[in-house]
């Protein structure tokens, strides 16, 4: 990671791409960089189980630093228990329930992870600071 784009006081934060890949992670941080993703999940095993108040750096799809969230809430759900206001909230497609299942049901089968009853760590979070170079590699 850059530091010098990195302001002095998030240095020590643990940082993040959002998906599974250089184009997912750009896709899903220009939704959170104009205000329109404000929740993620994903399973509950993952290495980035956050807890609230805590702060992260965002990565682009090429692992440069771009914003920092703060995470508000986090909930423990299965995959069939996930409802419309959350996958709204994830800002996803149309932002429908239905979009937000099939678009997971691929993420998580990518992974080998799927199953209808699998539990999610569902986070809603808030867009803290954008970093100054907000160009999105492309």
């Amino acid at each position: 990671m850059s530091s010098s784009a990195v302001p002095e006081k998030y240095r020590s934060l643990r940082s993040f791409a959002f998906g599974d890949g250089p184009a997912l992670a750009d896709e899903l941080l220009e939704l959170v960089l104009n205000g329109v993703k404000t929740a993620t999940c994903s399973t509950e095993d993952e290495p980035n189980t956050s807890t609230p108040g805590e702060l992260w750096i965002v990565l682009d799809g090429s692992g440069a630093p771009r914003c920092v969230i703060e995470t508000l809430e986090v909930t423990y759900r299965r995959f069939g228990d996930v409802d419309a206001p959350f996958a709204y909230e994830e800002g996803e497609g149309d932002r429908s329930l239905a979009y937000w299942r099939d678009a997971h049901r691929r993420y998580f089968g990518r992974q080998g992870k799927f199953s209808e009853d699998m539990m999610l760590m569902c986070e809603r979070f808030r867009l803290v600071e954008i970093f100054a170079d907000r160009r999105v590699a492309s």
